[in-house]
């Protein structure tokens, strides 16, 4: 009996000890694994901003000329087939793919992928860069709204804090590119609103499907951008939008196809970047690292294309950085309130529920004599 005990402790010890802890670590086939974990964040840190910084820059390349305007939703196409077959190959490297997400959940996923990627590509026509990616980092705004509306949920003081400092950021940020962009229009501000309306219902979706299904990363992008194409080319058949897509890029194909496969090679690795990120050192540090990087892709945004500049950007895009970082320290003490509102609330409370005292007493004492 206790030769069978000392087995049964042998056979577990190695499937919960040692070897699940040192669990692999890879950043798009790389293995980095046996580095410390100082070396690891550096590393995807470093994927990042490098990725990142490349894919706003041919973002903003490619879509910030006013003829590609009619055409968008064919370049978006070319985005993701060039995506698809980048997740199929690294599946073929690592892990292949087996679908455990039923197809009617990716078909949703499908349809918010292409609102959120369709909708961003074409603002980019109608506003700045800096002013979509500053619209792209409030995501939090429709959140809360969507959860408060639709779940009952509750937040805590920060998180209002945060989201209407991010509404006052967001809207001088906006005033200020009405004023100096050339090519500022309201539609714009519309249509990004749109992409982060999908952006934030994508994210609840994306989470209870691999949480339920047990789904891994690499089948949620492969399936999800598989479906999206089929959308989108029986979008841009049925439009005409396909064949003039494929005239516009005729004109200049290498030019064009080379920045459509740069700008979705350097999407793809910067989102692989970012989820080994998360997984080595928490989702509160991965969105410290990507907002710097969303910060210098602004500064760098205005520096490598001409466009005028004023203060205003500056401390709006300042307001936002803050609400972001008060909506993430929420998240650690969701129960904080500073000390002089609490003290002011306390007091409030201890006033009303002593007049409140008082009038029941006058009431009482008046309805007697009466």
């Amino acid at each position: 009996m206790s030769s069978q005990k000392e087995t049964i402790i042998k056979i577990d010890v190695p499937g919960t000890g040692r070897n699940s802890s040192k669990t692999e670590i890879n950043i798009l086939c790389l293995d980095i694994t046996p580095y410390s974990q100082l070396t690891q964040f550096l590393c995807c840190s470093a994927f990042v901003f490098i990725c990142y910084l490349a894919y706003g820059y041919f973002l903003e390349l490619i879509f910030s000329v006013p003829e590609v305007k009619p055409v968008s939703l064919y370049i978006t196409l070319i985005q993701f087939l060039i995506t698809m077959l980048l997740s199929y190959i690294e599946s073929l490297i690592r892990n292949p793919i087996k679908r455990k997400v039923p197809l009617k959940t990716y078909a949703i996923l499908a349809a918010l992928t292409l609102g959120t990627m369709s909708f961003s590509n074409l603002a980019l026509s109608y506003l700045n860069y800096p002013t979509q990616l500053i619209f792209k980092s409030c995501k939090l705004i429709p959140v809360m709204i969507g959860s408060i509306i639709i779940l009952g949920k509750r937040y805590g003081f920060l998180d209002y804090v945060a989201a209407i400092i991010m509404c006052v950021g967001l809207t001088m940020f906006t005033l200020a590119d009405s004023k100096t962009s050339p090519n500022f229009d309201v539609i714009g501000v519309i249509v990004i609103s749109l992409a982060l309306l999908c952006d934030a219902i994508i994210g609840n979706v994306q989470e209870k499907a691999m949480k339920q299904f047990q789904a891994s990363n690499n089948e949620v992008v492969f399936y999800s951008y598989a479906i999206a194409c089929v959308y989108l080319v029986a979008i841009t058949s049925v439009t005409g939008i396909f064949v003039d897509g494929f005239v516009y890029c005729s004109q200049t194909p290498i030019t064009t196809y080379t920045n459509i496969f740069l700008l979705s090679v350097s999407g793809y690795m910067g989102l692989q970047a970012v989820l080994t990120l998360v997984r080595i050192c928490g989702a509160t540090v991965a969105v410290t690292v990507t907002t710097m990087r969303k910060a210098l892709s602004i500064v760098i945004s205005f520096l490598l294309f001409s466009k005028p500049f004023v203060f205003q950007y500056a401390w709006s895009g300042m307001l936002v950085a803050l609400a972001i970082y008060l909506n993430h320290y929420s998240k650690k003490h969701p129960h904080y309130i500073p000390m002089p509102i609490a003290r002011c609330w306390h007091y409030l409370q201890s006033f009303y529920q002593s007049e409140y005292r008082y009038l029941t007493i006058k009431s009482k004492i008046y309805s007697d004599t009466v």
